[in-house]
């Protein structure tokens, strides 16, 4: 198959995503370029884009798309009706996008971080909620979300002051409510990234002082240490289950009691830290090939 075009997906503006980061899209670019590989830049909602004239299109950094889900949903199906080549899949996308693919994964008995859905709508009942979490604290987030946005890290009695606002929140969207684990501070959130269901390498990601939020635009620190065996095998279980077709896939979770616990399956807009293990580059671009070869 002779490939004439391949869009790279990214959004509008990346914003505050980018501080305290190397620039891992311009990177990733330039490696795909020098592979002779006709890559543009397309930002996933520009309406002058004919997406039927690419051979295939790569998701990397549409940071937005939860801010703009119904549009992200509606072009997901725009791609989906004109048959367009889309890494990953359309449904996988479709399915990452909303946490209530927890559900789909506890099915298939993987440990995933205990969870109280609240509908839209729905009134937040903190004494409620920290009963069935049998938690001293609990983190509360939109069930469509990324970038920490709209998290709350709550006790008890901040959860109560926290009602009138989080009810608000509850009028535009379903949350979720989970305990806080304090691993997270103490060992930091494992994250173990695979191309094309094949393990690639590892990151251990760390809060500052303070927070409790990893991601490195919040000042969260990357470390690369060897993964225990088990939480690795519990990895590849669930990218063999749930995105063995994907390009890409990041399993986020933490340890506990050398068990891992997943806190997110990243199917979407994972950033992928490319710079952080030798080969990972090449490593990508394999299974890129082998999947256009498809």
């Amino acid at each position: 198959m002779q490939i004439q075009q391949i869009a790279l997906i990214t959004c509008q503006s990346l914003g505050n995503y980018t501080a305290n980061a190397d620039s891992e899209d311009e990177r990733l670019y330039q490696f795909l370029k020098a592979k002779e590989l006709p890559v543009t830049w397309q930002v996933w909602d520009d309406p002058n884009v004919n997406w039927e004239n690419f051979d295939a299109i790569i998701i990397k950094s549409p940071w937005d798309y939860f801010d703009k889900i119904d549009a992200f949903y509606a072009w997901l199906n725009e791609l989906e009706s004109k048959k367009c080549k889309v890494l990953n899949p359309v449904k996988t996308l479709r399915w990452n996008a909303d946490k209530l693919y927890f559900k789909d994964l506890e099915a298939q008995d993987i440990k995933v971080v205990p969870t109280v859905w609240l509908e839209q709508g729905q009134t937040f009942d903190a004494t409620c909620i920290f009963e069935k979490l049998k938690a001293e604290k609990i983190i509360v987030k939109p069930r469509v979300s990324g970038g920490a946005k709209n998290t709350f890290a709550l006790t008890k009695e901040e959860a109560v002051a926290k009602t009138q606002t989080i009810n608000q929140l509850l009028q535009q969207e379903p949350f979720l409510a989970q305990p806080f684990l304090e691993e997270i501070k103490t060992q930091g959130e494992w994250s173990f990234i695979f191309f094309n269901s094949n393990y690639s390498h590892t990151v251990l990601k760390t809060a500052k002082p303070g927070d409790f939020r990893v991601q490195h635009f919040f000042g969260g620190t990357i470390h690369t240490p060897e993964p225990p065996a088990a939480l690795l095998q519990t990895a590849e279980q669930v990218v063999n289950k749930f995105a063995a077709d994907c390009l890409y896939a990041r399993v986020d979770g933490v340890a506990l009691q050398n068990e891992l616990v997943l806190m997110e399956l990243e199917l979407i807009e994972p950033f992928l830290f490319l710079s952080t293990a030798e080969g990972s580059l090449d490593r990508y671009y394999e299974a890129l090939m082998k999947l256009l070869e498809q």
